[in-house]
């Protein structure tokens, strides 16, 4: 199965296919693109040995030439100094404005390569080739790129759009469990933020999905994707609607702050724990049914995926030090957190009047199960 789904941005449009083999017909793909047949990979070293060669060998089928540099492979490559790598490295290249960069990676290097495309010579093309499941349903559709910092996730970035994104069902196969469940954290999410009746279509093929059904992963990339573009075309840069991609996330971006961006906790994982945090603040708030908590933790637990506190290894700061660190989230307003809180499964809002004493509540109860 393939599909293709269409950003509408006006003169900023842009496709995200989605299918087998397009790493292989990479060339035909970008071709159309390009001023002159060359082109700058930026991809991590796991990436490059299982796949570069393939991606390559695509171009060469097209008399395209390429160069490709690859960057450490985890979330601590999202950073000051691999950042600097990355554009020096394109500038000895003498990448120019007219010339594209790929992003051959998972959401480190998507975020990474789109930055830098971002600030090189004030923005050069770019194309998504997301290799993870994870970046294929989220972080490498919708043009926001960014590295981290001390103080936080994603402070520093760009809105940037890609050219075209390529999201080769074929290389999920390549995936270790862990990662394809941590990508599937942000699927279930689309679900859980704004469509119920794909959320259950989640609860019956999930399980075929994680175990290989191709067919069934092509499609939960398509309707996320689809999902994702219809917010972006209305809210391109998080003004209103888009800030519901964030479901789970100020939870989240505490937690992988307070596990040091590490392997104790994948930034899919957290996406996961977070949305079960904010049904259930939600529930405690009264604006959703108290089943709905039950509900989300199920359909995780079912997958086998992370759903709880005790499921971090390792120390976490008390409920008041998760507080701090959601202080610095990006959706912070005049002082104030923002969370993404949901009347039901498939109903999501943006509230900005939280009673975080509800919410130091519900961590404080959390932490107390570890």
């Amino acid at each position: 199965m393939s599909g293709n789904v269409r950003v509408d941005l006006g003169a900023r449009s842009y496709d995200v296919r989605i299918g087998p083999g397009l790493i292989a017909e990479a060339g035909a793909q970008i071709a159309p693109l390009l001023k002159r047949p060359q082109v700058c990979v930026l991809t991590d070293e796991k990436v490059a040995a299982l796949h570069l060669g393939a991606l390559q060998a695509g171009l060469s089928a097209e008399g395209i030439t390429s160069e490709a540099l690859a960057l450490p492979d985890g979330e601590a490559t999202k950073s000051w100094p691999q950042f600097e790598r990355a554009v020096e490295w394109l500038l000895d290249r003498q990448v120019e404005r007219r010339d594209v960069v790929v992003a051959f990676g998972g959401g480190v290097i998507g975020d990474l390569a789109g930055f830098a495309a971002a600030v090189l010579r004030r923005g050069v093309r770019f194309v998504q080739i997301p290799t993870t499941l994870l970046a294929q349903v989220d972080s490498s559709v919708g043009g926001k790129t960014g590295i981290n910092t001390a103080q936080g996730k994603n402070l520093v970035g760009a809105f940037h759009q890609p050219s075209l994104v390529l999201a080769d069902i074929d290389v999920l196969g390549t995936l270790t469990e862990r990662d394809f469940l941590a990508g599937y954290g942000e699927v279930a999410k689309y679900g859980l933020l704004g469509d119920e009746g794909f959320f259950e279509w989640l609860e019956v093929n999930g399980p075929a999905l994680a175990d290989g059904d191709a067919d069934l992963r092509a499609e939960a990339v398509r309707r996320s994707v689809q999902m994702k573009a219809d917010i972006v075309a209305r809210d391109e840069t998080e003004q209103g609607d888009r800030a519901l991609l964030n479901l789970g996330h100020t939870f989240c971006h505490a937690l992988e702050a307070a596990t040091g961006y590490s392997d104790r906790l994948l930034h899919g994982e957290g996406v996961a724990v977070g949305c079960a945090l904010a049904f259930e603040t939600s529930a405690r708030l009264g604006l959703c049914a108290q089943e709905c908590p039950g509900r989300v933790r199920a359909h995780l637990k079912a997958m086998g995926m992370k759903t709880d506190l005790s499921d971090i290894p390792g120390d976490l700061p008390d409920a008041d030090g998760l507080l701090t660190l959601m202080a610095q989230d990006k959706k912070v307003l005049d002082g104030r957190l923002r969370f993404i809180l949901a009347r039901g499964v498939g109903a999501a809002f943006v509230a900005d009047d939280v009673d975080l004493a509800v919410v130091r509540g519900v961590l404080s109860d959390a932490l107390a199960q570890r």
